[in-house]
């Protein structure tokens, strides 16, 4: 393609038209493209380009053998200008820049907006204790018993405990050991921690206690529980609370056939009982139902025979006031007046006629009467594995204690149109519909719209989206109706539907209570706020000295036993969470509270310092019945990622938010004190909080009682203990709150995942169900328990939570009608 030649298209020269070229085409020796030079070139371009006279001549004027031969005509202006390109090229390099230019600064919006809402946010590290190896000896079995003293926990180890010891001498595991038939298992023995109630010196302080049965007729009684001496080979201490401090008992363990099979686990349903565990390691089951033959479910009537058995012993307790039960309160228990006339049956029928006949025993000392709540609600649905376990709740609290403990059921109705509170038909109707047939009549129903009309001037701040008279925000509101309601009684045990326990509920009720009650109040809102390990702290007075030198020195000195394994707090000034604090002496109200009504009981009788020069210090408190019983730490939740810390509805904030404490958990006992408090500051002066923080808060304006019982809580991984005491008590001078690295802060809750007692605690539904024989991550189950070391044996532990077991039963055959007999 010919080139653009501006210059020598600008040198053209003006030829003639008619001029003829000086070669002969045909010469032989021409070369039409070759030329020699520029101007040979410049010749050609002129000669091939003729003038506009040229075309109007005609064909025929020249001789063809003369005619020039035919060249492409070449124009200046038939290419493209280069001039345009540019401009072209330019204006896209503009437009690329522009439109990039938008795209950052239509992404830097999208970040800033991403990152206020929160999106697209990178992956948080893995947690430390991710990467410490699983225990492996909770899952030991039956068959590798030894006593408490003999055994050698997992953990934690010394190296555990110290890990700048000397390492010692790994040992190699010994393999399982395998199921013999017919080997030499031991024979379990009767759990019984009640008092000895025929004892001459029980009888003489307390009097005389009736036993109950489960039928009307005094016949059938519940199996006693059964549990295993010592523990499994290698079982794992708890590494949080203590047994000691309580008097539980460690030296044995409970598998599940000792434990439910009074209560219809390993029996066919044909019988009454689940029709659970029929298959898998059943050796030694027998010696459950020795001294008991198994009882048949399907006739008893819980409500029936707790009335019975407190109509029995009714002398054993404080007398019992009229109260301030309305129409469908009192239906709850009773049903109505039509329902409770049976003229079919026998007044025997309902209570024992050789009690009555006898004279009325001398009772020296009575007992407060003592309410268990269940909370749950109306459309709950109630598997074998609930009814089990609502089955042993009330045998071992109630039935076998002689009605020391009085279960019922806090019926939640989610339905706010069903009016309840306003017609009795209604009210029976859901009632009976809301319990299992076994549990009828144990149960109070309540409404969040009820609620709304009890306390109708609590203002409805709407809290994170929610109402403030709901069951997540206020869960205390029907408890303290209740106890309004209830003045028979005394104290009142809050108790959830998803807690479980491996050992003997009467056990933990009551040793906990009287460890409770016995504890002194100088220093106990200090003891509340932290966790309590026993392998770095040592013995409690350890303990509870440690506490007292970090509150009143800090721990920006020797006294922080554990400051060098933790980094600095970025989110807090170390001058605020090392300083020394004021201790807790007496009530502590909010800044608008000038005419707070303080019961002179609850005064402390002397100053702080009057006290610590007595002979006889620590004494106030001592014997005082607790407020208020928790089962994990009353924190301070100021300064800490808690996202419910400014729950709070009612109070002044001019000057910040009132001094609080919380419990995460509301399973626990509140006294009647504690909760016509609670019943007074939401009806009166429309005062309240969120739910877990709510008790811990009014017992700290009011000056009552408060007391965190530190269970004995367990692990499913290797932790150091050094570190682990310095992660869960890594608030204000050590203890668990008060300060933004807080465990109880939303984004270090995790570090909760292993243990058994938390609201979403990860070991804990899993121990559950492998105690129970069933496979949890393709560990365990029946194969494994027949061909390894039988199945599981634990220790008494709490679980939280525990959701959702489907058991896994025999197979029911449909019954054939019976042919009719043939006339022969």
């Amino acid at each position: 393609m010919l080139g653009f030649r501006p210059l020598q298209v600008a040198k053209r020269k003006l030829n003639p038209y008619n001029k003829v070229p000086a070669y002969d085409v045909e010469d032989a020796e021409y070369n039409e493209k070759h030329y020699n030079s520029d101007d040979d070139y410049e010749a050609y371009l002129s000669s091939a380009t003729s003038s506009p006279s040229s075309s109007r001549s005609s064909s025929g004027v020249h001789d063809p053998r003369k005619r020039p031969i035919a060249r492409p005509t070449v124009s200046a202006y038939s290419y493209r200008n280069p001039r345009a390109f540019t401009r072209y090229f330019g204006f896209a390099i503009a437009a690329s820049l522009l439109l990039f230019m938008y795209f950052l600064l239509d992404r830097s919006w999208a970040s800033m907006r991403y990152a206020e809402l929160g999106l697209h946010k990178s992956p948080p590290p893995r947690p430390v204790w991710e990467s410490f190896p699983f225990l492996k000896r909770y899952h030991g079995g039956i068959r590798t018993l030894v006593s408490r003293e003999e055994n050698v926990p997992e953990y934690p180890t010394k190296d555990d405990i110290d890990p700048e010891t000397p390492a010692e001498e790994v040992k190699k595991s010994a393999p399982k050991e395998k199921r013999m038939e017919g080997g030499n298992l031991p024979d379990s023995v009767p759990f019984n921690p009640y008092p000895d109630y025929n004892s001459l010196k029980y009888v003489e302080e307390y009097g005389p206690v009736e036993k109950c049965y489960l039928d009307a007729n005094d016949t059938i009684e519940l199996p006693p529980l059964r549990a295993y001496q010592g523990v499994t080979k290698g079982t794992p201490d708890n590494v949080m609370g203590s047994y000691d401090l309580f008097g539980l008992r460690k030296d044995v363990c409970f598998e599940r056939f000792g434990r439910l099979g009074p209560y219809g686990l390993g029996y066919s349903k044909r019988r009454g009982g689940t029709g659970a565990a029929m298959e898998g390691d059943r050796e030694g089951i027998e010696t459950v139902w020795k001294e008991s033959p198994e009882v048949d479910f399907r006739q008893v009537k819980w409500g029936e025979a707790l009335d019975r058995c407190l109509e029995k012993n009714t002398a054993r307790f404080r007398p019992v006031t009229d109260g301030r039960n309305h129409l469908f309160q009192s239906v709850a228990r009773k049903g109505t007046d039509s329902e409770n006339i049976d003229t079919t049956k026998d007044d025997k029928m309902y209570t024992n006629g050789t009690v009555r006949e006898q004279p009325k025993a001398k009772h020296n000392k009575v007992l407060p009467r003592t309410a268990v709540l269940l909370r749950t609600w109306s459309d709950y649905e109630y598997d074998d594995e609930d009814i089990m376990y609502l089955r042993s709740f009330i045998s071992e609290l109630s039935i076998a204690s002689g009605g020391e403990y009085q279960v019922h059921f806090l019926i939640h109705v989610k339905d706010d149109n069903k009016q309840i509170w306003a017609d009795e038909q209604v009210y029976q109707e859901v009632l009976d519909n809301a319990l299992p047939p076994e549990f009828a009549g144990m149960g109070t129903l309540w409404s969040e719209r009820q609620m709304g009309l009890i306390y109708g001037g609590v203002e409805d701040s709407m809290f994170r989206g929610l109402p403030v008279h709901g069951n997540y925000r206020s869960t205390y509101m029907p408890v303290t109706y209740f106890a309004h309601q209830h003045p028979e009684f005394d104290h009142f045990w809050h108790w959830e539907m998803d807690v479980r326990y491996t050992g003997h509920y009467y056990h933990l009720f009551s040793q906990i209570g009287q460890w409770a009650d016995k504890q002194p109040r100088r220093g106990l809102w200090e003891r509340n706020s932290r966790f309590y390990v026993p392998t770095v702290h040592g013995s409690w007075e350890d303990f509870s000295q440690m506490v007292r030198v970090q509150t009143e020195h800090g721990t920006n000195n020797k006294a922080n036993r554990w400051s060098s394994h933790l980094p600095p707090n970025p989110h807090m000034p170390e001058l605020e969470t090392q300083k020394p604090e004021k201790p807790i002496w007496g009530p502590e109200p909010p800044q608008d509270y000038p005419d707070i009504e303080i019961d002179d009981a609850l005064r402390p009788p002397r100053s702080m310092v009057e006290d610590k020069d007595r002979p006889l210090k620590d004494q106030w408190g001592v014997g005082e019945p607790a407020d208020l019983i928790v089962l994990n730490p009353l924190f301070d939740p100021d300064h800490t990622g808690w996202i419910l810390a400014e729950d709070v509805t009612g109070y002044n904030r001019t000057n910040g938010l009132p001094p609080r404490r919380s419990a995460i958990n509301t399973s626990g006992r509140l006294s009647r004190r504690l909760l016509l408090t609670m019943h007074r500051e939401q009806s009166l002066k429309r005062h309240t909080m969120f739910s877990e923080m709510w008790p811990g808060s009014c017992a700290l304006h009011h000056g009552l009682k408060a007391v965190y019982a530190p269970h004995p809580v367990f692990i499913d991984r290797k932790w150091p203990v050094q570190y682990l005491a310095a992660i869960f008590n890594n608030g204000r001078n050590g203890a668990s709150g008060g300060a933004r690295l807080s465990v109880f802060s939303d984004d270090r809750q995790h570090n909760f995942l292993g243990t058994t007692w938390y609201y979403h605690a990860g070991h804990a539904p899993n121990l559950w169900k492998r105690w129970l024989g069933y496979k949890v991550d393709n560990d365990g189950g029946e194969v494994e328990e027949l061909a390894g070391e039988g199945r599981m044996c634990l220790p008494a532990m709490l679980l939280h939570p525990v959701k959702q077991v489907d058991l896994v039963q025999e197979k029911q055959e449909k019954q054939e009608k019976p042919k009719e007999d043939i006339p022969t």
